[in-house]
C-alpha cells in the first residue's frame, strides 16, 4: 500500500510538471504569433517609435489637418478617429470588417479603417465624411443621396458615401452590376440598395 502510495505521488508531480510545460509552450508559442503578426502589420521596428509609457506617436492627416496623437500601438484608425479625435460620422458596425459601415479613406483609396492600425496610417491623408463638405457646400455624393432618399436610418450612410467616393475615383464601376458588386462591402440593413444605386450612378454621369 505504501508503495502504491508513493508511485501516486510520482505522477500526480509529473503530471504537474507536464501542465506547466505545456503552459510555458503556449505562451511561448503566442508570443512568436503575436511577433510574427507585428512583422507582417510592417509596424516600424525602431525603438523610438515605442515611447517609454507603452504608447506610440502617430502624425497623419486629418479632413486636412495634420493631427499627431499619443496611442496605444493596438488602436484601431476607427477608435482613433472616433474617441481620440471625436470624428463620430465613422461609425462602428460589426468591428470585424464585415459591413463597412466604418469606411473612410486613406489616400483616396476606401479601407475599413476598423480592421486599419493607426499606427500604420502615419502621415497618411485620411478623408471621413465629415472632410468630404466643403464649408456649407455638400459633396455631389451626398447631394445624391438627399436627392434619390439613399438611406433610411442613416447609421450606414457615412460609410456608404465614402466607399462610393472611393469606388468612383477607382474607376472601375461602368453599369449596374459592377457597382453593386464593388459596393458589396457596404451593407445597408434598411435595404435602400437601390436608391443608393441611382445615387452614385448620377455622380458618375456628372
Amino acid at each position: 500500500m505504501e508503495k502504491k502510495s508513493e508511485s501516486s505521488t510520482d505522477e500526480i508531480k509529473t503530471g504537474s510538471t507536464r501542465r506547466e510545460f505545456l503552459e510555458q509552450v503556449s505562451v511561448i508559442t503566442a508570443g512568436t504569433a503575436l511577433s510574427v503578426s507585428l512583422k507582417a502589420a510592417k509596424l516600424p521596428t525602431n525603438r523610438k517609435f515605442y515611447q517609454e509609457e507603452g504608447t506610440v506617436e502617430v502624425s497623419f492627416f486629418i479632413n486636412d489637418k495634420k493631427m499627431t496623437l499619443e496611442l496605444d500601438p493596438r488602436t484601431s484608425l476607427l477608435d482613433a478617429l472616433r474617441e481620440k479625435l471625436h470624428l463620430t460620422g465613422t461609425k462602428k458596425g460589426c468591428d470585424r470588417g464585415q459591413c463597412g459601415a466604418c469606411t473612410v479613406l486613406v489616400d483616396g483609396k476606401r479601407i475599413n479603417s476598423c480592421l486599419k492600425l493607426a499606427g500604420m496610417c502615419e502621415g497618411a491623408h485620411i478623408t471621413t465624411i465629415e472632410g468630404l463638405a466643403k464649408g456649407d457646400q455638400l459633396h455631389p455624393l451626398q447631394t445624391a443621396f438627399l436627392k434619390h432618399d439613399a438611406f433610411q436610418c442613416g447609421y450606414c450612410t457615412p460609410g456608404q458615401i465614402c466607399s462610393a467616393v472611393g469606388l468612383i475615383k477607382e474607376g472601375h464601376a461602368k453599369t449596374d452590376d459592377e457597382i453593386r458588386e464593388l459596393m458589396s462591402g457596404n451593407i445597408c440593413r434598411c435595404g435602400a440598395y437601390q436608391n443608393i444605386l441611382e445615387a452614385i450612378k448620377e455622380v458618375q454621369k456628372s
